[in-house]
């Protein structure tokens, strides 16, 4: 039988965007618990471009010393079910789907194999592949920071520093979904658009640091690791917490100190590392908020898969509004 081939992003090490090439490699074949996926758009995100580097370097040992064990990029992914295996019986071939692979990523390809039980959900009607791709970054990352995390309780004050990006743009609107009055921090140009996704207040970073106003707030949810829990300290209430995804050693004294000898709280979670199951309850209930028109995608550009290496490479320059998508098939 004749070895079928795709078109994919394949990264041989870490470095630069332009470890990142467009090869043809072989398609993979589902087993029987697995459903193969014609991939219509997939995601480029500020994470992918940390692994893509292989910083912190810690991670390494989650996904290779040397180079990536998983050389295809890539997590979040939408698309039509291509083959089910025997034993599937929850999808179909014709299904339209989205979802995530988590520490599996090869997303950024024609293809890709995902097991019947993973974080894996059927599309809502109406919505498109490109705002489908992007629920499992920000969306995810978002809610999980927040209600998981950050035990987010109606009337609190949280801020979202780095509130224009792809956690940002989805941090604020599920901030206000949980009755948190919401302060943005962004730069002059995207005060605009945060005050759009329903911020009760929006402060300009090139104008004013947050940290030194005089205002407190219960959560501070740092989406892009700039600060830090010693300069937000101050911004905390009394029994406040410091959030951020962006895990960096400082960060992990400062969680261990926090934990037993203060009030004020720094938290981290890598997202992917929750189980499958639990990431599928998140992903079900944002799908709920997407349906109740309370929770928009916001999309900066689009790039064809054999420009990932200029997607990551405006990821990189720091000024994306939202989120980036791959798109693979028209």
């Amino acid at each position: 039988m004749k070895t079928q081939m795709m078109k994919a992003i394949v990264a041989n090490g870490y470095g630069g965007p332009d470890v990142l090439q467009l090869q043809q490699v072989e398609m993979p074949q589902p087993k029987d618990n697995e459903v193969r996926i014609a991939i219509h758009a997939s995601s480029a995100t500020t994470a992918d471009g940390m692994i893509r580097t292989g910083t912190p370097y810690f991670g390494r040992l989650f996904i290779g010393l040397r180079k990536p064990k998983h050389p295809i990029p890539g997590t979040g992914f939408a698309g039509v079910v291509e083959a089910a295996g025997k034993d599937v019986s929850s999808f179909q071939p014709g299904d339209r789907v989205f979802g995530e692979t988590t520490l599996g990523f090869s997303t950024n390809a024609e293809y890709v194999v995902v097991p019947e039980n993973g974080v894996l959900l059927s599309m809502p009607e109406g919505m498109s592949f490109a705002e489908a791709t992007t629920f499992c970054d920000g969306h995810l990352t978002s809610i999980n920071f927040l209600k998981e995390i950050g035990h987010i309780q109606p009337g609190q004050k949280v801020l979202i520093n780095g509130a224009s990006g792809s956690l940002g743009t989805a941090a604020v609107q599920l901030a206000k979904h949980f009755g948190a009055e919401v302060t943005g921090v962004c730069s002059t140009r995207n005060t605009g658009l945060v005050r759009s996704l329903g911020a009760d207040h929006v402060i300009d970073y090139t104008r004013q640091d947050f940290t030194k106003m005089g205002k407190t707030y219960d959560i501070i949810f740092d989406t892009i690791g700039k600060s830090s829990f010693g300069k937000c300290k101050n911004a905390l209430t009394e029994s406040g917490q410091y959030l951020s995804p962006v895990l960096r050693f400082p960060l992990l004294l400062k969680m261990l100190w926090t934990s037993t000898f203060s009030r004020k709280k720094a938290k981290f979670a890598a997202t992917g590392l929750r189980t499958d199951a639990e990431l599928r309850v998140l992903l079900s209930e944002l799908v709920e908020i997407y349906l109740e028109g309370r929770l928009k995608t916001v999309i900066d550009r689009q790039y064809p898969l054999e420009k990932v290496s200029e997607a990551h490479t405006y990821i990189d320059a720091g000024r994306k509004k939202g989120n980036v998508v791959i798109t693979i098939r028209a």
